[in-house]
């Protein structure tokens, strides 16, 4: 006879919190500037993966190398197209996270998909993965020549108003920015950011008119 399993055993579930935030953000409303065309358009996804931190909740990071030819030194979340093995955005997503960074995926429970967004300047129709770090792993660039750096940066620290400012674009067009831990976050991965804040509560008033040149 196989004996019962101990209540410590189980997997800790994702946290309320990251419910309640998952319902909100899968039926968001998608900004103009970001909606998918009806056709076209390269399929992708990012995972974007909160965890318990030391400072509350917070989100993994990844700098993008120098050299790449596109979203070169950019912060972003792990991501990027979906192969056809993939089954999807959700396989997508997992699978580059593990390849940049090594992630562990036996302690990621996935919670949800957001709305797909359309990324104009590179053509990637992407699909944002919403996930949970049940069991942290260790984390690093798995190839430099890809991925500069990782980090993980608290929630409290992207919606501390001191690190929020508005990017102008060379199209003259504003975005939100998020300037932490020596990173400049804009363009998709800081929009997003910055809906996330507001539909999970975390945001607080802070100066857009504080306006840089990207």
């Amino acid at each position: 006879m196989t004996p019962a399993r101990s209540e410590s055993a189980l997997p800790e579930p994702a946290p309320a919190w990251l419910i309640r935030l998952a319902d909100a953000a899968g039926s968001m409303e998608v900004p103009a500037l970001l909606a998918p065309p009806a056709t076209g358009g390269r399929p992708s996804a990012v995972l974007v993966l909160f965890g318990d931190g030391p400072d509350g909740p917070d989100l993994l990071f990844i700098q993008r190398s120098d050299e790449l030819r596109l979203h070169a030194g950019q912060p972003a979340f792990p991501g990027g197209t979906i192969d056809a093995g993939d089954g999807g955005p959700v396989g997508a997503a997992l699978r580059e996270a593990a390849e940049e960074v090594g992630l562990d995926l036996a302690g990621v429970d996935v919670v949800g998909t957001l709305p797909e967004v359309f990324i104009e300047r590179t053509g990637f129709r992407v699909v944002p993965v919403l996930a949970w770090w049940r069991t942290p792993s260790a984390v690093a660039p798995v190839d430099v020549a890809e991925v500069a750096a990782v980090e993980r940066v608290s929630v409290a620290e992207l919606a501390d108003p001191a690190t929020r400012l508005t990017l102008r674009l060379p199209n003259g067009r504003g975005s939100p920015a998020f300037r932490v831990r020596g990173m400049l976050i804009w363009g998709f991965t800081a929009a997003l950011v910055d809906r996330l804040l507001a539909l999970g509560g975390w945001e607080k008033p802070w100066d857009a008119g504080v306006v840089a040149d990207l």
